[in-house]
Formats: structure tokens, sequence, C-alpha cells
């Protein structure tokens, strides 16, 4: 268990290390590399907790790192869940694939950072209401609160205060 918790830290720990942008050692990326990308999204946002999408996810990790053509800009505007690790690198990871799927299908808007964290943070949230269903007793008052923002057409506000504050200092 340790181990698990350690390995999951240590994956975060990577993600928010790594630069995420290409190292030049690859050309761009191929039409058939983003559709499979977004399938693995896909599969991710579809259940989140499936231990055999390992592969999946670590493909689609190391692949943004390594196109030229494809960017992200990971900055980690949420607080995530300290009680309950394996929730916090699910909810990290939904974050990331949010903002990875967003620059897919929006390449005209690279440059659109705000909308990219957008993206981010409804896909975390998204998942947070996905892994409530089968844990109702996770509820956490944060992510309810960014919720009801959401639903009240004021997160984006919430979003670019965060970015300004966290992200672009």
């Amino acid at each position: 268990m340790i181990l698990r918790i350690f390995s999951v830290a240590l994956v975060g720990c990577a993600l928010l290390a790594a630069p995420l942008v290409s190292t030049g050692q690859r050309g761009p990326s191929t039409p058939e590399e983003r559709k499979q990308a977004l399938e693995y999204i896909q599969h991710f946002e579809a259940d989140p907790l499936n231990a055999n999408l390992k592969p999946e996810i670590q493909w689609l990790t190391e692949w943004i790192i390594e196109v030229p053509d494809v960017h992200v800009n990971l900055c980690t505007i949420l607080d995530f869940p300290k009680k309950d690790k394996k929730d916090s690198q699910t909810l990290f990871t939904a974050m990331f694939f949010g903002q990875v799927k967003f620059a897919l299908e929006h390449p005209e808007a690279q440059t659109d950072h705000i909308a990219e964290y957008q993206a981010g943070v409804e896909g975390a949230l998204r998942i947070y209401e996905l892994l409530l269903k089968t844990r109702p007793k996770d509820q956490q008052a944060y992510f309810d609160d960014l919720i009801h923002q959401r639903d009240t057409a004021v997160l984006t506000q919430w979003v670019k205060e965060r970015a300004d504050a966290i992200c672009h200092k």
C-alpha cells in the first residue's frame, strides 16, 4: 500500500516537474495519434478507476511530452484532497487530460490558457462527480463549491483569478 501511494505521488510529481513541451526528438503528432489520444481520454473519463487503463495513461502522458505541436500549460490551480491520495491522483489526471483534450480539440486556441485551465478544472469536476456515484462518503466541500460555481456560471471567473494568482506570477 505504501509503495502504491509512493508511486502515485511520484507520477504526479513527474507530471508537475516535466516540462510539457517537446524534447525535439520527434516530429509532429499524426492524425492517428491525436485520434488515439482522444480515445484514451474518453476511456479514462468513462472509468477513471479502471486499473487496466494504466498503459493508456502512460502512453498519453509520454506522448504529450514528446510531440512538438500539442502544448499543455500545466498549472495546478485546484487544491486536491489530501486525505485520499488515490482520489488526488485521479483528479489530477482528470485535470491534465481535460487540458490535453482541449488542446487537441481547439488547436486554434493554443494561447488561450484560461480556456485550457477551465477545461482542466471541468474535467476534474466531471470525474469528481463520477467518483461520488460510487463513493458518496468521499464528498468534499471544496469540489462541491466548484460544482456550484460551474452550475451558476461563475467558475470561469474563479479559474481566471486562480490562474492569475498561481500560474501567471
